[in-house]
Parts: C-alpha cells; structure tokens; sequence
C-alpha cells in the first residue's frame, strides 16, 4: 500500500447519495402548493374552518338577540354586517352560520363516502347479480334530478337541518358508489390482487388491504369537491324552508327571510350570499388541485 494513499486517509461520505428521496405524499405536497388557485383555495377553507371554531368567542353580539330598534340599520362601526328585519347583528349570524353549514357540507359527504365506497367495492368485487342490484338501486337515484331528491326525502322526514343533511347525504351516494366501483373493477385484475390471492388472503383482507387504499385518491378528490356541492344543497333547502328552522342562522335560511328586502337593505342579502360564494368557490378550487395533483395526465401540462 503507498504512502500517498495512507497520508490521503478515509474518503469522506457524500451523505447527499444517502438521503432519502422525497415519497410519493411530500411530491404531491410540492405539485399542489406550485397550484396557486389550489392554494387560495385552501386558504378560503381554512379560514372559514377556523372562523367556524371560534365563532361563539368572536360573536360581537348573541346571533339570536332581536333588537327592534336597531331594525335594518345599514353596516356601521357598530354592527358591521348591518341587521336584519329583527334587529340580530347579521355578521354574528354569518360567522356562527359558518358553523350550520361547514358541519352539514361535511357530514353528508362522509356519510355519502361511507355508504357509497362499502357499496361500491361489494358490487365492483363481486360482480354478478349482487353488481346488478346495487348499480340498479345507483341508477334509481340517479334518475331523480339532486334536488328534486332531496326535497322529496326531506317532505318525508320533515324540515329541519338534520333531516337536510341526511337527503344530501342520500342523494349523492350514487356518485361515490360508481366512482368506487369503477375503480375496483380496474383494480381487481392487477397482478398484487392476483399474489394476494395466492398467498392465501380472503376476500375481506384484499378489500380493505389492498383495494380500498388503493381507491382512496378518486375519494378524496370527489369528497373534497362534494362538500361544496352539499353546502349549495343545504343552502337551497333553507332558501325554500326544508333546512334550518328559526332562529339558526343558516346561510341559505338568512337569504330566504331577507330576499325581500334585497332593494331597501341589499345588505342582508349579499354577507350571507358572499359566505355561500366563498366557502363554495374554496373548495372548488381546492378540488381541482388535488384532482390536477393526483391524476398522472394532469402531471405533464
């Protein structure tokens, strides 16, 4: 061995060959935050979600309190959203209504995502007569128009906010069902299902071990892009009195008691309209980038 190696010594590490490549979550993580309107959109989200939180602690006033000499009063230092026919500060109502909405847009779509994915897998896995069935059952609620739907079951039910978020819920379980059965029919014929299979795993350990995870990204985006759609739901509910009941200030109930007053006081009608329009366009646009995120053709452009 030579002396110019010996004085030379250990060759130091280059740690940078070492380091762990970024996983498939923290690259997605980069697309979507390089997705500027994705991000608006999730700034839009959060703010509504954390002014839904807080909401009874930065009430100026009790959203219930009626104050008839303060009828009408046009947005001031005092009441900055203005009041409405019974004198109720108006931004209390649209904060604490956040509250209302962002909680039936999220419960209809889990209970959607829930019954629609179990559904879904049954029919795409086992196919036969059990899929004909349940995509039967998908295109009886699909012929109905969403709304119309809605309605129907909420008559039924009767009106109140709770019943809303079960007609929502009910009437967009097609969509994630057909989206879930799709997938696995696809994902049935791949070979790790095949190898599951062959190591001795059962029907259920495939599902929701290997099937389900793998059906989870199409959820996710569809959910996303679904709660906007149920907060709209809810919103046109209250407007014709099938929703929220008085006195909860839910947007679209806030939109029905003062659509006549839209030419004297404008102002009792846009705050509410504005909230539907932000928290619905947040969402949207939060959707679509993580539908541009997760979908590989998006990925190229």
């Amino acid at each position: 061995m030579s002396d110019a190696f010996l004085k030379a010594g250990p060759r130091p590490v280059d740690k940078s060959a070492n380091k762990a490549q970024p996983g498939p979550w923290k690259d997605a993580a980069r697309s979507f935050a390089r997705n500027k309107l994705a991000v608006i959109g999730l700034g839009l989200v959060i703010f509504f979600v954390l002014l839904a939180l807080v909401a009874p602690l930065i009430m100026p006033y009790d959203y219930k309190a009626q104050v008839l000499a303060d009828r009408l009063k046009a947005p001031s230092g005092d009441h900055w959203f203005g009041t409405d026919d019974l004198g109720r500060d108006i931004f209390s109502r649209a904060i604490y209504g956040a509250r209302l909405s962002l909680w039936v847009g999220f419960m209809s779509v889990i209970g959607s995502i829930v019954i629609g994915t179990l559904l879904g897998i049954i029919a795409g896995f086992y196919g036969k007569w059990v899929d004909m069935i349940i995509s039967r059952l998908f295109d009886i609620l699909l012929a109905f128009p969403g709304i119309l739907l809605a309605i129907a079951i909420v008559a039924i039910l009767g009106p109140s906010l709770q019943n809303a978020l079960y007609a929502i819920a009910i009437v967009n379980i097609p969509t994630y069902g057909r989206l879930v059965r799709s997938r696995v029919l696809s994902l049935r014929q791949e070979e790790f299902i095949t190898a599951a299979r062959a190591l001795g795993a059962n029907n259920g350990r495939i599902l929701f071990r290997h099937i389900l995870p793998n059906s989870l990204t199409p959820i996710i985006v569809q959910g996303t892009l679904g709660v906007a759609t149920a907060i709209i739901e809810a919103a046109g509910l209250g407007f014709l009195g099938l929703g929220a009941q008085p006195p909860e200030p839910e947007w679209g109930k806030m939109l029905s008691d003062s659509r006549q007053f839209i030419q004297t006081a404008p102002w009792t009608v846009i705050f509410p309209g504005l909230c539907i329009l932000l928290t619905s366009l947040g969402f949207n646009l939060m959707g679509d980038g993580l539908r541009d995120t997760f979908d590989p053709k998006m990925k190229g452009r």
